[in-house]
């Protein structure tokens, strides 16, 4: 598995902006981590929450429920279920009940719990015929098997939109490709980070991250993780087919039964567990308030199926996109003469008597090309084109008149109006359909013409995507990821600005590494910079989530603490101190420990810029090395 670069998912996690559990849900999953913890607490936690209780006897009794009586208390529920899998059920309703929404725009949230909803019912019903896993874990599987992608839309929701869209743009490009140019990182990596980050065994971890790839790579169905990587991916076939429109469902059984029998699952029984699990999710649906469109028995959908591949072979010499054109008052000769034309290109036409009734019939069919008898519209032939060229559906239609004789002043005004081009009657059908076909010509090298601009709308994007990880290479430290002195500068004078607008204290931390120089000297600089990644390890987990470490220089950190006294700050350092100081080090055959000398600093009145702030955090290093080092130290006297 590639799983995302650690230090990266520390970042996107400090940000605070993750999906993650809230309310009891919180309490429940720090609870069900403790080893000790008691079934009657876990019980009592529960039970605060109504909604939940429901829905935890409701999982409980969801699967292999033959033979034995309903569950119907939350003790037995969560003895039956087992802790792990508690936990996992309060992460998932947690979930999707914050996350119903978002500021993604491109984002269907509503129809991402639907089919979530479906996909966890889904691999329950799979498990209980596979017996890879117990089918009650893997319920929460198949809810959070695509929790990446709701995680980048939270997290970046306009560049996400953006990623969507060009999603669908490009139907021969993948969304995960699409996601690391974007993001340098892709929701199957961020979906299996999360999981491991919410102690979710890897054994379920890993099918999560792989299922998206059965049938682009073989996956062996010998071994446990092969068989829930694959029932992975049947369960998710089988909600993408249930909320996807009712006329592309035929189309996916195919890829079902290619799945099922990899697992092997019976074919009739494929049908029975398929409808069994609409109807559970349906049910699922009214307690969850979520989606659930109506889907017929899978017997009926596979005969549906079965009747319209007969019907596509029938037609199999229609022409797949006809040309479409609306024919505007043409009578008499001349519309005899334009529905010959028409019938010998096979274009899909439609005739209407009047100006007004074809701007209404624009945006119902979207014609390639208007054909207009010019006469016949009484002079309102200009202000019809003009109305039609304000319109979108418009702007890019072919438009040809036909009018009785080459007027010059007649012609001007027709094409000021937007008219592109004119025949003159009495008029043949070979040459009125040759005139079409040419226009035909035109209106494909305008879809190409788009094609190439969405390419470079594409790439420009690509490109911005690709300055912008350059700008965060300049301002990273390469060797532990931690922003550099340049950043830390920068945001310095962000955090002292915004400090002078509200009038918020600001602090600073400026951190040594004691004794690092002997480090490298005894050592060796591979020690030396091991010691530095082991050190920016430890601030990321020891300081608070808006705290900034940056590295700035050799062995020198610095640490901006915005909205925080001197005392929160002391307390802050004294924090990180002893977090370094507790980490071991490995150093060939043996083990060393790091401390530092921290100085703290808080702005004052008679501070005149950060430069200011920093020097009087220096000057707090220098009296913590005076006091022997692996100290905090301050030159200012904090407030009593």
């Amino acid at each position: 598995m590639g799983p995302i670069d650690l230090s990266k998912y520390e970042q996107l996690k400090a940000s605070g902006d993750l999906p993650s559990p809230r309310g009891v849900a919180l309490a429940i999953v720090q609870m069900t981590l403790q080893q000790d913890v008691s079934l009657p607490d876990l019980c009592h936690v529960v039970k605060t929450d109504p909604a939940f209780v429901g829905r935890l006897i409701r999982a409980a009794n969801g699967a292999n429920t033959i033979g034995r009586r309903p569950l119907v208390s939350v003790q037995d529920a969560i003895m039956y279920l087992g802790v792990p899998a508690v936990r996992s059920l309060a992460l998932g309703f947690s979930l999707m009940s914050n996350c119903s929404a978002g500021m993604c725009k491109g984002f269907p949230y509503a129809r991402f719990w639907s089919e979530s909803l479906a996909c966890a019912i889904a691999m329950q019903a799979v498990s209980a015929r596979t017996r890879a896993a117990l089918a009650e874990e893997t319920f929460s599987l198949g809810l959070l098997a695509r929790i990446g992608e709701l995680a980048l839309a939270t997290l970046y929701p306009a560049a996400y939109a953006s990623v969507l869209e060009n999603c669908n743009k490009f139907k021969d490009i993948e969304l995960v490709s699409l996601e690391q140019a974007a993001f340098a990182m892709n929701h199957r990596e961020l979906t299996a980070a999360m999981l491991a980050d919410w102690n979710i065994p890897k054994p379920f971890v890993d099918p999560v991250f792989h299922h998206e790839e059965v049938g682009e790579t073989a996956v062996s169905t010998d071994t446990r993780r092969g068989v829930l990587t694959v029932s992975l991916a049947l369960a998710r076939h089988i909600a993408e087919l249930c909320v996807v429109a009712p006329e592309a469902r035929g189309a996916m059984l195919p890829r079902l039964d290619e799945l099922a029998q990899r697992l092997p699952l019976d074919g009739e029984d494929i049908e029975e567990m398929c409808d069994g699990i609409v109807a559970e999710w349906q049910d699922w649906a009214r307690l969850l308030e979520v989606e659930a469109a109506e889907v017929p028995p899978f017997a009926d959908l596979r005969a549906a199926a079965g009747s319209h591949a007969a019907g596509e072979i029938e037609a199999g010499e229609a022409d797949a996109q006809p040309l479409r054109v609306l024919v505007v008052g043409a009578s008499g000769e001349a519309g005899e003469c334009v529905r010959g034309a028409l019938a010998s290109l096979r274009a899909q036409a439609i005739e209407v008597d009047s100006g007004a009734e074809a701007l209404g019939r624009v945006l119902e069919m979207s014609p390639h090309i208007m054909l207009v008898d010019w006469a016949t519209v009484n002079g309102a032939g200009p202000q019809v084109v003009r109305s039609l060229r304000a319109t979108r559906a418009g702007r890019g239609m072919l438009v040809m008149i036909l009018i009785e004789r080459e007027n010059e002043g007649e012609l001007a005004e027709a094409f000021e109006s937007g008219v592109d081009a004119y025949l003159v009657k009495p008029l043949g059908s070979p040459l009125l359909a040759a005139r079409l076909r040419a226009g035909r010509r035109v209106i494909e090298m305008q879809g190409e013409i788009e094609r190439d601009r969405e390419e470079i709308r594409f790439f420009a994007a690509e490109l911005a995507v690709t300055n912008r990880r350059l700008q965060e290479v300049a301002l990273t430290d390469s060797l532990t990821g931690l922003p550099n002195r340049r950043f830390a500068m920068e945001r310095l004078r962000q955090e002292w600005a915004a400090s002078s607008r509200n009038r918020r204290p600001v602090a600073c931390m400026v951190i040594d590494v004691d004794n690092f120089k002997k480090i490298n000297d005894t050592y060796g600089h591979d020690v030396g910079d091991a010691t530095l990644k082991v050190i920016a390890a430890g601030f990321r987990k020891a300081l608070r989530s808006q705290d900034v470490v940056c590295r700035v220089g050799g062995d020198e950190f610095l640490v901006i603490c915005p909205d925080t006294t001197l005392e929160a700050a002391l307390v802050c350092g004294e924090r990180v101190r002893r977090a370094i100081e507790q980490v071991p080090i490995q150093a060939g055959n043996g083990k060393l420990c790091a401390s530092l000398s921290v100085g703290v600093a808080v702005r004052e009145p008679g501070m005149r810029d950060p430069d200011a702030l920093m020097k009087s955090a220096d000057r707090g290093v220098y009296a913590a090395k005076q006091r022997g080092r692996n100290k905090v130290g301050t030159v200012q006297k904090p407030a009593r």
